[in-house]
């Protein structure tokens, strides 16, 4: 009996302490995070405020005399 214990206990063990599977959720979870950054950057810079502000500093950049 004590051998069947011991191999019950080892494979509880290995399903216990598995790390199969732990890269493809870290990759959705990255994946997901990098759309969500993507997406709010996208309406950040696309925002009204922002257009003018860079049109501002590319158009004072170009008026500049040297």
């Amino acid at each position: 009996m004590s051998g069947a214990y011991s191999l019950l206990f080892s494979r509880i063990r290995s399903a216990a302490t598995a790390d199969d599977g732990m890269s493809t959720v870290e990759y959705a979870i990255g994946t997901v995070a990098a759309a969500a950054f993507g997406a709010v950057l996208y309406t950040v810079v696309t925002g009204d405020n922002i257009v003018n502000a860079l049109t501002e500093i590319v158009d004072k950049a170009l008026n500049t005399k040297v």
